[in-house]
């Protein structure tokens, strides 16, 4: 299977919802479905050689407010974008993303009250590519905090609380609702096998059916 420009698939949701296992699963089954290195796993924030430091001061850091803490997500993309991402696109490899744009707009407006249209004007201004899939992995807030529970000490953002994740989640819908052409919406509190059958379902649309 070839293709001119890979295509770019993007995981999101809440904390807790399982983004990072089913990003790996998928991957899996894309490296039996296409050429031989013909699919770059990353996430977001900090999977660039320049990305460490502002990930650390995004999930580790104190005293930060919603304005700092967009902006430096925003400048974690572009140095992921120009360092990793687009230069795989642009080889014919096609990238599976945990988190992108669609988590500044669900986290920074609804979930840190920033406002929906200067986000977007933002990401707007900064020409970040659209992914050509996002798939959403919607699951209960309380599902998704007994999984980090589980996982153990949390990070800055997943301590932000259950008001704010629900605000994240109901953020998450409504922008599926807006962009109804991208999104695939799956129940993330399913058990992993079943998410990633639906989820190999839904991307077998962009490799042509092949299995």
């Amino acid at each position: 299977m070839t293709a001119s420009r890979g295509k770019f698939i993007t995981f999101e949701g809440i904390d807790g919802s399982g983004k990072s296992t089913q990003a790996g699963m998928l991957c899996n089954w894309l490296k039996e479905v296409l050429r031989p290195g013909g699919v770059l796993r990353t996430f977001e924030p900090g999977d660039w050689d320049g990305g460490p430091l502002l990930r650390r001061l995004l999930l580790e850091g104190a005293g930060m407010t919603p304005r700092t803490e967009l902006l430096l997500f925003l400048a974690d993309r572009a140095g992921h974008l120009d360092a990793k991402i687009l230069p795989a696109l642009e080889k014919g490899v096609w990238v599976v993303c945990e988190r992108y744009t669609d988590s500044t707009l669900a986290y920074q407006s609804w979930g840190r009250g920033l406002a929906l249209k200067e986000i977007q004007g933002l990401l707007d201004g900064c020409r970040f590519p659209k992914p050509d899939m996002t798939l959403l992995l919607n699951i209960g807030e309380e599902a998704a905090a007994a999984r980090l529970g589980r996982r153990g000490e949390l990070d800055r953002i997943e301590s932000s609380g259950p008001g704010f994740m629900a605000r994240v989640a109901q953020g998450y819908r409504e922008l599926a609702l807006m962009c109804p052409e991208r999104f695939e919406v799956l129940d993330a509190s399913m058990t992993a096998e079943a998410v990633a059958a639906a989820v190999r379902g839904r991307v077998e649309k962009l490799t042509g059916g092949r299995k």
